[in-house]
């Protein structure tokens, strides 16, 4: 794929001369009259490389460099400068400019700097993912168009302190999404705080959240500060925000207006907070129907992202099935595995409804139970198919005789409420009402098994 250059220049002569030479040597180039056309094409379209005009009339090159610097610190902008300029050029760098090209220019040299830029570009945009992949303890693929589309909209946003609404079915790596916004962004020395609003029951959400002073309900021994204030200076990320009850929406839709967050039993205090949310749900249908706060909707819905489901994008499944295969094969101790192509090519066809989820679950099943060291469409369809689930779900949990019956009972319990949870896309009354126990009692048990920090 091309890299895309933006040329900005208020001269017609330079911007068709430069357009000439970057596009020969292979850039998909566009140009830009002046400082503030280029600011507008680059906040709608992003370049990987920016050639700015030190000298223009009303926005400058300097101007130019100090917004696109605020709005993306990865993207590498290089100064045109006139003979003379040297000293303005020079300040230019000590403001974070990537270089400087002297007019008239040498077109070899101006490409060859070019391209330098765009290297830097790319080693600074996988030095960010390779930190994801580090705190997520998994890997980002996306070669698929589709996400590389959303990508593509991530490393846009990523820089820019503007809170983000990720929309997608369960399983689909919204959560890789959020912390991929993290380590792009201005805040990525900073903590980013993960907080589930359908992990914890609604009485207890409010002191998680924001927080709780001492003696401030029964058996709140010791202060406790809230996940807001945790991520004070980072990102805080709520995901399944459409879980929230309305009354907690309240007090969220207070914290964006304002900044304040009042704990429970305390006072108020200033958080400096980026938020990105994500849901499974319509929140705009939602709130339609009364269960979402309209005022919420739209404070959350600025940067609204859709990530597609993982049967809109198939061109990703091959190389997701071999990275966990690589991570979980080094996880169990097991030397080389062989993934049989006619085994690959079923996995496409697949529907996969819990997504990338589902199609990590499924390959970590079939590596515990291959004899061999070898995935095959038969030992897919043997699990899949032929086999009662009771028997299927004590091959994958039964950790054997050798173990106590309580350690064996509490296998063949995870995987029967992972099922169950997988099956019901995550909701949790759906899965309470499937397993006939109650909501609070799921709840709890799903910490207990560490199932709700699965993806």
């Amino acid at each position: 794929m091309p890299r895309r250059v933006l040329v900005i220049d208020d001269e017609s002569a330079m911007r068709f001369t430069l357009d000439a030479v970057l596009g020969d040597a292979g850039f998909d180039v566009h140009t830009a009259d002046g400082g503030a056309a280029g600011i507008a094409d680059f906040e709608a379209h992003g370049a990987d490389v920016v050639l700015t005009d030190l000298a223009m009339p009303e926005v400058d090159g300097m101007k130019v460099l100090a917004t696109l610097r605020v709005q993306d610190p990865s993207v590498p902008v290089m100064m045109l400068t006139a003979h003379g300029s040297e000293r303005v050029a020079v300040a230019a760098m000590k403001a974070g400019a990537f270089d400087y090209i002297p007019k008239p220019f040498d077109p070899d040299e101006l490409v060859l700097a070019v391209k330098r830029g765009v290297e830097t570009r790319a080693l600074r945009l996988e030095n960010a993912r390779l930190r994801t992949e580090t705190s997520l303890r998994r890997p980002i693929v996306a070669e698929s168009p589709a996400l590389r589309r959303v990508l593509d909209v991530v490393a846009r946003v990523a820089p820019k302190d503007v809170t983000v609404l990720l929309t997608g079915e369960s399983g689909v790596g919204k959560d890789v999404l959020a912390a991929t916004l993290h380590a792009h962004s201005k805040r990525s020395d900073k903590p980013l705080i993960r907080f589930n609003a359908a992990a914890i029951p609604a009485e207890l959400a409010e002191a998680e959240l924001f927080g709780h002073s001492k003696g401030a309900f029964t058996g709140a021994h010791v202060a406790r500060l809230g996940y807001f204030q945790q991520a004070d200076k980072g990102t805080l990320f709520i995901d399944e925000i459409g879980e929230l009850p309305l009354a907690m929406q309240a007090k969220v839709l207070r914290v964006i207006q304002s900044g304040e967050v009042q704990s429970v039993g305390g006072r108020t205090e200033n958080v400096d907070v980026r938020l990105v949310v994500a849901t499974n749900r319509d929140l705009a249908a939602e709130a339609k129907a009364g269960r979402f706060r309209e005022d919420l909707f739209y404070r959350l819905n600025v940067v609204p992202i859709r990530v597609p489901p993982l049967r809109e994008r198939p061109e990703d499944i091959e190389p997701l099935v071999f990275a966990f295969v690589r991570t979980y094969a080094d996880r169990y101790g097991m030397g080389q595995v062989d993934v049989e192509p006619a085994l690959v090519e079923a996995f496409k066809a697949h529907s996969w409804p819990g997504n990338v989820r589902e199609l990590e679950n499924t390959v970590q099943r079939l590596l515990a139970l291959t004899a061999d060291d070898s995935l095959t469409l038969a030992l897919w369809r043997s699990l899949d198919s032929g086999t009662p689930s009771s028997a299927r779900l004590s091959l994958s949990s039964d950790p054997g005789p050798s173990h106590p019956l309580r350690a064996r009972v509490e296998g063949f319990e995870r995987s029967i409420i992972a099922a169950e949870f997988d099956a019901a896309n995550k909701n949790q009354s759906e899965t309470a009402r499937r397993l006939g126990v109650s909501r609070p009692a799921l709840i709890e048990k799903l910490h207990k098994y560490s199932l709700l920090d699965r993806g």
